[in-house]
């Protein structure tokens, strides 16, 4: 199999290592993890200092790129960069229907358990090690900066700079206080998409009713329901995101011989938006990332009936769309999550997750830790985030309303750059001399 190739003047070149599935017992089943360093064609002999990068999620795989742009360009000018594939996706012996379905439900919940931050982490340590690297810098984005605080909690020796963009959790709050939060900032990027499109109110209202009174198939033949609809809000925490959705509801329907249907159209579209149905991970584990020492018990459903009713749609209520949230009956209702139902509620009532961060070595942290803040961020609480850097010296965070979630992927270089900059700041303060 080909290792490397050359693009527009960069190395692309594979790694694949041979890792425990679980730490604590090192020589028992191992897993494959894949990373592709990249670095300009100049610089290969070089002697440059490293860059990982982690990505968001839960449960998705590194970028593809094929060439140096965004914050890959910026990154490229003083690093080489790993592209670590999180262990369960891309080429790191990926958690799909197609991999789990021979296992029973148990066996699939306690395989699964092995991929959450901590033993990611303990991947990038590993691959550090065998590559023989001294220290390197991380870089997480979203999820990738949780992983970049467990990271700063159990190897700081291993660790020269930290970057992170709209991922700052916080340390030890359950997944209740952060839904809490969360429906709170979904409750205000549905007012701020219905101020900005009034007609989208009645275009989402008669698709729901829709939904309600007729059997609606995707093209995979899975039932498409109203609270699959209203899902799409995910996308309102996105920087340019609000009008392509709304020109979405706008061609939804279509006229036939039979009356109004959806067009076939929109409903590819929604499936489309289905990432679960290819990337499962991000469906079970994504309440159990703030999971330590205790069960999440499908946090997001039971504070969305008990708290925030408005978001169960009935006809002739508002319509609101969800975010990020994830909900046991996905695992009734989408096709390749019904098999992985039994694994998905163990793991909601598992209690026994070991400690994802350590707040006291957090306290000592030495390493510089440079921080894009997103003001507005519809998945990260900015509360929490300031809870949780006040509690790490040598970290600064850059607070702006400039951009959503997704600011690295809109513009990465002048992110990257300004991060850059603010952790030299750091690193040659006085007391870091």
């Amino acid at each position: 199999m080909q290792k490397e190739f050359v693009n527009q003047g960069v190395l692309f070149r594979q790694h694949t290592f041979s890792l425990p599935l679980d730490y604590n017992s090192p020589d028992g089943r191992k897993i494959s993890v894949f990373a592709r360093e990249v670095v300009p064609v100049g610089k290969d002999n070089a002697s440059l200092p490293w860059l990982v990068y982690f990505q968001g999620g839960p449960g998705f795989p590194s970028p593809r790129p094929d060439a140096a742009s965004g914050w890959l360009k910026r990154a490229l000018q003083d690093y080489r960069v790993l592209l670590l594939d999180q262990r369960g996706t891309g080429l790191s012996s990926p958690l799909t229907l197609q991999t789990l379905s021979h296992l029973s439900s148990e066996a699939q919940a306690d395989y699964i358990a092995h991929f959450r931050a901590d033993n990611i982490v303990n991947d990038a340590e590993a691959i550090r090690t065998q590559l023989g690297i001294d220290k390197w810098s991380i870089l997480g984005q979203s999820f990738g900066g949780f992983c970049a605080l467990t990271y700063l909690s159990f190897h700081p020796h291993g660790l020269e700079r930290v970057f992170i963009t709209g991922g700052v959790p916080s340390l030890t709050r359950h997944a209740d206080d952060v839904y809490r939060a969360t429906y709170q900032r979904v409750l205000d990027k549905n007012a701020a998409f219905f101020a900005q499109f009034p007609a989208a109110q009645t275009l989402c209202a008669d698709i729901a009713d829709y939904l309600l009174n007729n059997n609606v198939l995707l093209p995979n033949g899975q039932r498409f329901t109203v609270e699959q609809f209203q899902q799409i809000g995910i996308n309102l925490g996105r920087s340019g995101a609000n009008v392509p959705m709304y020109y979405l509801l706008e061609d939804a329907f279509v006229e036939t011989e039979s009356g109004k249907t959806l067009s076939h159209a929109f409903l590819l579209a929604m499936l489309n938006e289905q990432s679960y149905q290819t990337n499962p991970i991000y469906a079970f584990l994504h309440e159990p990332i703030y999971n330590q020492n205790e069960a999440s018990n499908w946090s997001a459903h039971r504070i969305r009936n008990a708290e925030f009713t408005e978001f169960n749609y009935s006809k002739g209520t508002p319509f609101l769309f969800t975010g990020e949230m994830v909900y046991p009956w996905m695992f009734d209702q989408m096709e390749t999550l019904k098999p992985l139902k039994g694994a998905a509620d163990i793991l909601a009532e598992k209690q026994d997750w070991g400690q994802l961060y350590n707040v006291d070595t957090l306290k000592g942290n030495k390493v510089p830790v440079a921080c894009a803040v997103y003001a507005e961020d519809m998945y990260v609480e900015l509360d929490y985030t300031r809870e949780t850097l006040k509690g790490i010296p040598n970290s600064k965070a850059w607070i702006t309303n400039e951009y959503e979630h997704n600011g690295l992927r809109a513009d990465g270089e002048r992110i990257l750059d300004t991060l850059i900059s603010m952790s030299d700041e750091i690193a040659f303060l006085p007391a870091n001399r």
